[in-house]
């Protein structure tokens, strides 16, 4: 059988914790040879410089030259398709889609509409509570008394709450309300990553200076976390992967399984098809206090820990490549339960940057 044409993908933040994953999903490809070459504002120390073929330094997304830059490279090097991994990265791309296309290039991303509510934790909740799409109860404040009250309306102190701002990624930004906690504990012997605060200790802090930032304070749910891989081509739904969260540090996932949760995958594909996403697509789901799944986010760009969906036996990242290049997708069989371990691994790089086998 004749392989099929070769192509050459672009990749942003080679840097990035899920990039080698990424990287290593497009490596599995046998169909066709797949160059994958790559760009990072911070190329000096950066994963992708000695797992790509060939990696860029360009500017942050809100330099205003960022786009020049990367359109310069995806243009000398003949890309046939862009892969943004940044999420900041995410709106620039969405507003010069067309002009990527107009050099024959595709940008996997959602156009800049349906990106906006996907990238805003409080619209995409908005939207989902509308669309009768489960989510936890929620108030988007803008003051401390806002956030007084709606502490008090969601049932605090007798149930805990959480809060964090509608637009952020990773675990920046957000807190758990817990009063009666040991802090001296916590300090000697916990991590500094503790996502507990307590009310009075929030309170202090606001009042300590600086404007009141803008946060959907939110019920906690206790139960199970989940994200789940989505596939879809410009609103036209193609696939969903589910996979639980067991073990979770810095925000990242370092244990997890892929899980046939038809009700997950259910409420996934009616958010995509509702806002007419494009691409890679992330959710994350945390079961409440009775089990139902709750949406909590959205990851409206492709996620690190997909490489476990291509593990299992659907290369989404491979899949989206081929929806930008207008090709046939079959629909593979999964390999539901397997389990992802991560572990750490060194990469070693000689003085011009070029990767050294050890």
């Amino acid at each position: 059988m004749n392989k099929m044409k070769e192509i050459k993908v672009f990749i942003t933040g080679a840097g990035a914790p899920g990039a080698p994953g990424i990287i290593k999903s497009l490596r599995k490809v046998t169909e066709r040879t797949i160059s994958v070459i790559g760009g990072d504002a911070s190329l000096k120390n950066s994963v992708g410089a000695g797992l790509l073929d060939k990696v860029f330094q360009i500017p942050f997304a809100e330099a205003p030259d960022f786009i020049d830059r990367v359109l310069e490279i995806c243009t000398v090097e003949k890309v046939d398709v862009v892969i943004p991994l940044v999420t900041r990265e995410l709106p620039v791309f969405a507003k010069n889609k067309d002009l990527f296309n107009s050099k024959g290039i595709c940008v996997s991303v959602s156009d800049p509409g349906p990106l906006e509510i996907a990238n805003n934790k409080y619209l995409l909740m908005k939207f989902c509570r509308e669309n009768s799409i489960p989510v936890p109860d929620f108030h988007l404040v803008k003051s401390l008394p806002e956030f007084r009250e709606a502490a008090a309306l969601l049932g605090y102190p007798v149930k805990k709450i959480c809060f964090k701002p509608p637009v952020s990624n990773g675990l920046r930004g957000f807190r758990i309300i817990e009063d009666g906690q040991d802090r001296l504990h916590a300090l000697i012997n916990e991590k500094p990553n503790n996502i507990y605060i307590s009310f009075d200790e929030f309170v202090s802090v606001c009042e300590g200076g600086g404007s009141f930032p803008e946060l959907i304070v939110m019920e906690y749910l206790p139960g199970e976390e989940y994200s789940v891989d989505v596939l879809v081509d410009n609103g036209k739904y193609i696939s969903a992967i589910p996979r639980s969260r067991d073990h979770i540090k810095m925000g990242i996932s370092f244990v997890g399984t892929v899980v046939d949760d038809r009700e997950i995958i259910d409420y996934s594909k009616r958010i995509v098809e509702g806002l007419r996403l494009n691409g890679n697509i992330g959710f994350q789901f945390k079961r409440d206090i009775n089990g139902i799944p709750k949406v909590i986010e959205s990851n409206p760009r492709v996620q690190g820990t997909i490489v476990l969906c291509t593990a299992a036996g659907e290369n989404m990242v491979y899949e989206a490549v081929k929806a930008c290049l207008g090709e046939k997708i079959e629909k593979p069989d999964i390999v539901w339960g397997l389990k992802m371990i991560r572990y750490w691994e060194e990469l070693f790089l000689d003085k011009n940057g070029n990767k050294v086998d050890f």
